[in-house]
């Protein structure tokens, strides 16, 4: 069985800095992300604590494919994206935190 994917996107107190990423297990990367579990990483060293967005791939491959899309994106396309789907930039760990994995 192929593992499925889910782009993420990751924002600071402020919503000042992005961080988009890819993963199999949404809730534990979110977690790893919120509790600075790699020391020197981009969203430790800018605090990016709060999941902004997140869409869900029925395969990893989908999800890498793109990730790479969006990593390329202007931020104004991407702050468009999240707008869509979370108007308030509201920290989506609330919806994520009791999923079973």
């Amino acid at each position: 069985m192929d593992k499925v994917g889910y782009i993420y996107i990751m924002s600071n107190k402020n919503r000042t800095t992005l961080y988009i990423g890819v993963t199999s297990n949404l809730k534990q990367r979110v977690w790893e992300h919120r509790t600075h579990h790699m020391i020197g990483s981009f969203t430790d060293k800018y605090n990016l604590e709060h999941c902004v967005y997140y869409k869900f791939h029925p395969d990893i491959e989908s999800a890498i494919s793109r990730e790479t899309i969006l990593k390329k994106w202007r931020r104004s396309k991407k702050e468009e994206l999240i707008n869509r789907l979370n108007p308030e930039w509201k920290d989506l760990w609330e919806d994520i935190k009791d999923w079973v994995m």
